[in-house]
Parts: structure tokens; C-alpha cells; sequence
């Protein structure tokens, strides 16, 4: 496994360089991993009202067997049958705790939900901010790449324009030059 291991180690260490190198692909992949924690956040969420509504289920059922145990009582108290009461007033008491335990429950899943929808909200927030960076990190890419592009064709414009400036004044030299040997050239054969 030791080569398995190292493989996984280099590949790692190479994509986190390559994230480094290129902070728009690891912008876009902060994204995509934001998207999936909303979306798994999102998924515990809807488990957690499922979960909700079959405790509250739960508890209204219970209730109603707590309601009927206690009429049954009532009724045993009245007919004075005291065999009955005992464990009536048992299963009640039973009941009762298990009213309270998952009350207890539902109260865990309504706290565990209002940090899910807290935890969604965050993961919501730094997803916008993330693209806003995505969104600037294009613009500004955009700006480097026009201003790249601009300065090559500027630059190109300016030596042309500076060569044929100093074309044109190489030029007048050259041409001065041979007029003046021609001058000379000609007082040569005109002046023996």
C-alpha cells in the first residue's frame, strides 16, 4: 500500500500546486465543494423535518393513549376497581415518560434543524462571496489579458512608428552623405 500511498501523496501535492498556480480553478473548486456542502446540508435538513414530523407524530399519539389511560382510570376509580387503577395508573405513568423522551428527541432534531438552516445560510453566504471573487478574478483576467493585448499592439505601433522616424532621418543622412560625395566628385572633375 506504501505505493499507493505515495502516488496519492505526489498526485495531491501536485493539484494543490496547480490550484496555487491557477487561483481561478481553485476558486471554481472552492465553488463546486461550497455547492456540495449546501446541497448535503440542505439534504440533512429535509431528514431532520421527516425526523420532526414523526416525532410530533409520535407524541400526539401518545398523548391521546396518555388521554385514554387517564379516562380509564377515572372510570376504574368510579366503578372502585382498585385491581384495575394500579396498573392503569402504571401504563399511564409509562406513557407519560415516553411522551417526555420524545419530546426531549423532537427538541434535539428542532435544535440540530435551526443549526442546519444557520450552517445552509453561512455555506450561502460564502458561496456569493466566492463567486463574487470568481467574478472579479474573470474581470480582472479579462483586464490583464485587453491590457496585454493593447500593450503588444502599442508597443509594436510606437517602434514602427519609432523606426520609420529614425528610417526617415537615416535616410536624410544617407542622402546628404551622397550629395556631398557627389559634390565633391564633381569639383574633382570640374577643378583639375
Amino acid at each position: 500500500m506504501g505505493l499507493f500511498d505515495d502516488l496519492n501523496n505526489f498526485l495531491e501535492t501536485r493539484l494543490e500546486e496547480f490550484l496555487r498556480n491557477n487561483p481561478h480553478l481553485e476558486l471554481q473548486a472552492l465553488e463546486e465543494q461550497l455547492e456540495q456542502q449546501e446541497a448535503d446540508a440542505m439534504g440533512l435538513l429535509a431528514d431532520l423535518q421527516r425526523q420532526e414530523k414523526r416525532l410530533r407524530d409520535d407524541i400526539l399519539s401518545t398523548a391521546k393513549e396518555v388521554q385514554l389511560w387517564h379516562e380509564r382510570i377515572e372510570k376504574a376509580k368510579q366503578a372502585d376497581r382498585t385491581d384495575l387503577v394500579g396498573p392503569a395508573q402504571e401504563r399511564e405513568a409509562a406513557l407519560l415518560r415516553q411522551g417526555n423522551l420524545l419530546w426531549g428527541q423532537m427538541q434535539g432534531v428542532k435544535e440540530r434543524m435551526k443549526r442546519s438552516q444557520e450552517l445552509v445560510l453561512q455555506i450561502q453566504a460564502r458561496r456569493k462571496e466566492v463567486q463574487a471573487k470568481i467574478v472579479a478574478a474573470q474581470a480582472a483576467r479579462a483586464a490583464a489579458s485587453s491590457s496585454a493585448t493593447n500593450s503588444e499592439t502599442t508597443g509594436w505601433t510606437q517602434s514602427a512608428s519609432h523606426r520609420s522616424g529614425s528610417d526617415d532621418q537615416l535616410d536624410e543622412k544617407f542622402r546628404r552623405w551622397e550629395l556631398e560625395k557627389e559634390l565633391e566628385e564633381l569639383k574633382k572633375e570640374i577643378i583639375p
